[in-house]
This record gives structure tokens, C-alpha cells and sequence, in this order.
């Protein structure tokens, strides 16, 4: 993605592109993937990039909240920014920490429960954790 591609996406979420913001774009949204806030700061700082960690994580709070990104939480001390924003399923390798997307025609939901009084369904998904083999 050029940084124009990157400049006009921020702008058509409302997001105001500062440098700090294109950078933390440029590396999460150049493709589909999914990457923790750790692995973006490694990112920025081995291309060289001074932006503080506290910014990265403000920015990606931000890139969340205006649909940029997707957050996913594999557990309760890991979370993932997925570029790809519609819903959609996941492998969690808890050996690697790696996350990846199943494709869509890989999972059949027979049936759902009845949703709670008052609520409509939004979406759903499925996170399936996976773990080496033990021999």
C-alpha cells in the first residue's frame, strides 16, 4: 500500500494523519495480517522509527475504534490488530503465538442459542486454539 493509499484510508475513517500515525499505518496496514502492538514497535524501530510505545498504542486504540482495525483477543494477556475488518475465524497457535484466518468455507455454525431479550445478532466468530502435538 502506497503512502497515498495509506493517507487517503486514514482520512475516509476520520483518523487525522500525523507522521506518527502513517508509520504505525504503513506497517500494520500494508497487507492482511495480524500483529501485536510488540511486534509493530519492533517493526517501527528496526526501520528506524522513534515513535513511543505509548503512541503506538494510543494509535492503534484509535485505528480500532474508527474500523481501520480489528482487535482479537486470543487471551486475557494477548491481543492481535488484524488488518482484515470484516468478521471472520482464526487458529491461535499457542505454541508459536502466530494467529491465522480459516477461510470462511471452513466453518459451518449448525445453529446459535436464542439471543438475550432486547439484542440483535452482530456477528460471529470463532477462535479455535491450537497447540503442538506432544510425541
Amino acid at each position: 500500500m502506497s503512502k497515498t493509499d495509506i493517507l487517503t484510508l486514514l482520512k475516509s475513517h476520520g483518523v487525522m494523519p500525523t507522521r506518527q500515525r502513517l508509520e504505525v499505518a504503513g506497517v500494520l496496514l500494508d497487507r492482511a495480517q495480524h500483529l501485536s502492538a510488540d511486534q509493530i514497535i519492533d517493526c517501527l524501530r528496526d526501520s528506524g522509527s522513534h515513535v513511543s510505545k505509548a503512541t503506538v498504542y494510543n494509535t492503534l486504540k484509535l485505528f480500532s475504534e474508527k474500523d481501520l482495525v480489528k482487535e482479537v483477543n486470543v487471551d486475557s494477556t494477548r491481543k492481535f490488530y488484524d488488518s482484515t475488518t470484516h468478521a471472520h475465524h482464526h487458529f491461535y497457535h499457542m505454541n508459536t503465538g502466530e494467529l491465522y484466518d480459516i477461510p470462511a468455507d471452513q466453518i459451518s455454525i449448525m445453529s446459535l442459542p436464542d439471543l438475550p431479550k432486547g439484542t440483535e445478532q452482530e456477528s460471529v466468530e470463532v477462535l479455535i486454539r491450537v497447540r503442538e502435538i506432544k510425541s
